[in-house]
């Protein structure tokens, strides 16, 4: 007998000897039990998730589950919950609340006398540039026009073509600019968003639904760098796509390529990098990834949403880069916020593809509908024409050249800062930042404690975690004379006081910060990040009428 006949006619006999005395219905029984079991436990260890990761969310699934440990998590985020509002409570208590409508309508004049008491709440100074990110140009010299331009166009909505092809035409115009600036071919196209969420949360639809409809994907799955932004989990959540997280390397803290091409598998919809990184400003080496979307015929996705509109302009300001764009072959999409670094007013990003085929798939499209044939580009129905209209304006009245001098200040600016931070004793600084995000860590003291003291002297950075770390993202603001220098120095003293005592415990609100990265239960964290969320929804709360919500008289 062959050894290759052996195996199955052993395997043959053991099955026929096992089930010979059982009857036909024990043995379909069997079978069926069998079968489900291994299906079970199949899908139980392949999850992307591991084993160990599962194991202990559900432990404390249980322990939250037993009465002693709920109350006592309950009572803690309780106080958490009630120190939020009562924040919230003393930063408006010298403002009015609107919950009703008023009876009679307010005059202009007192209208722009309360959105200026409102725009006052804030306790950082973002036009003296100490703030981190967040407002990228001082657009004190275009409001004059963006105003013009917003009050022409704020009723206008591309969902109506017939009705206002001009701003269908302006949408095109910016996407196309967009495309040529990243060095788009002829077939490059792409669509306006209003945020860089949802620039990627239409690329992951695009490339989930191109998976599914030409390659038969049904478990959908990504595979992202750890430091890739939430925007990508997010979407994940809102889409139903598993997500496989690649580690970073230490140093460069830089995807690792061999990791990454570990992780791929039959069901990898997109691999993603990005240029550069939230957390460290650094950037992924977009050539290797888009290498092994070829090599493994899967969409690439570089985000370039924080410094896409730097990157795309320093090479002719006199800074050279990698190619990260549509010039590698691979990369079949991008993301960029025009309001950040192109200096549109918020609500306006860019998605773009190498070919109408994944855009396509980024459309929702209804035929069967009685209210008549619907389709729609990107999430909203009806979209703000004012919004496409002031970011097109922008581009225009600002021209290339204007850019290039504008990249050129925020670049130099940030290259002094790190040059300078590198100096400090007792600090450093993650990686090699490639634009704009410079992230500092401390291997003598808690980092947090070097944030407390910025906070103190006005100063709002981005905290950071595993590890403990913040970084500044820095922007046309921080190019007026004096700030880089006043930042640098700021950071300087406070170190020095720091290292005076750099085994002290971290103090005021960045201890709950520095706390919340030793807590196991990360759901936990998730709740009261739920509690700081509803404080953007406070109002006081209402006298409570008997009949509200449903209730009985």
């Amino acid at each position: 007998m062959s050894a290759l006949s052996y195996g199955p006619n052993v395997l043959k006999e053991f099955i026929n000897n096992r089930f010979q005395n059982k009857e036909p219905w024990q043995i379909v029984s069997i079978t069926m039990t069998s079968v489900l079991t291994f299906i079970w436990l199949w899908d139980f260890l392949a999850q992307d998730e591991s084993l160990m990761s599962r194991t202990r969310k559900m432990v404390f699934r249980l322990c939250r589950k037993i009465p002693f440990i709920s109350n006592k998590i309950d009572q803690e985020l309780g106080k958490i919950s009630d120190k939020f509002d009562k924040d919230a409570e003393e930063r408006f208590k010298s403002l009015p609340f609107f919950t009703q409508l008023p009876s009679e309508g307010m005059k202009e004049e007192e209208i722009m006398n309360l959105i200026k008491e409102y725009l006052s709440c804030g306790q950082y100074q973002w036009k003296e540039g100490f703030v981190s990110g967040a407002v990228y140009f001082d657009p004190e010299n275009m409001l004059n026009l963006l105003s013009k331009v917003y009050a022409t166009t704020s009723y206008t909505n591309p969902l109506h073509p017939e009705v206002f092809p001009g701003i269908c035409k302006m949408e095109a115009e910016v996407v196309r600019i967009a495309a040529n600036l990243f060095h788009g071919g002829p077939e490059s196209c792409g669509s306006m968003t209003t945020g860089g969420t949802e620039s990627i949360l239409m690329a992951c639809k695009a490339f989930r639904d191109y998976g599914r409809n030409v390659k038969g994907i049904k478990k959908p799955r990504m595979v992202i760098p750890r430091t890739a932004h939430p925007a990508f989990e997010k979407s994940a959540n809102y889409l139903g796509i598993s997500i496989c997280y690649v580690s970073t390397d230490p140093i460069t803290t830089c995807v690792s390529i061999s990791e990454m091409e570990k992780a791929i598998n039959r069901n990898t919809i997109m691999l993603v990098g990005s240029v550069p990184s939230y957390p460290y400003g650094a950037m992924d080496d977009i050539k290797s990834i888009a290498s092994l979307g070829v090599k493994y015929d899967i969409p690439v996705h570089v985000d370039c949403c924080l410094g896409g509109f730097l990157l795309v302009f320093m090479p002719e300001a006199g800074f050279e880069l990698p190619p990260f764009d549509f010039r590698v072959p691979g990369v079949t999409s991008i993301s960029a916020d025009t309001h950040k670094y192109a200096y549109c007013p918020k609500g306006s990003s860019i998605v773009l593809y190498s070919h109408p085929k994944y855009r396509h798939e980024q459309y929702c499209i209804t035929t069967d509908w009685p209210g008549g044939i619907y389709g729609s580009p990107t999430v909203a129905g009806s979209r703000a024409g004012g919004v496409i209209a002031t970011c097109w304006a922008t581009l225009i009245h600002l021209g290339k050249n204007e850019y290039i001098k504008a990249t050129k200040k925020v670049i130099e600016t940030a290259r002094f800062i790190e040059d300078e931070l590198r100096k400090v004793n007792g600090i450093f600084i993650f990686g090699k930042p490639v634009t704009s995000v410079i992230a500092v860590g401390s291997n003598d003291f808690h980092v947090f404690r070097l944030i407390e003291k910025l906070n103190e002297k006005g100063w709002s950075v981005n905290p950071l975690q595993f590890p403990a770390g913040f970084h500044i993202c820095l922007t046309h603001v921080h190019t007026q004379d004096g700030v880089a220098k006043r930042f640098v120095d700021d950071v300087k003293e406070a170190v020095t006081e720091i290292m005076k005592d750099p085994r002290m415990d971290v103090e005021g609100k960045m201890a709950m910060y520095g706390m919340s990265q030793g807590i196991p239960d990360r759901s936990i964290v998730g709740d009261f990040t739920r509690f700081f969320l509803d404080t953007m929804y406070y109002t006081p709360k209402p006298v409570v009428t008997p009949t509200l919500n449903g209730s009985k008289k």
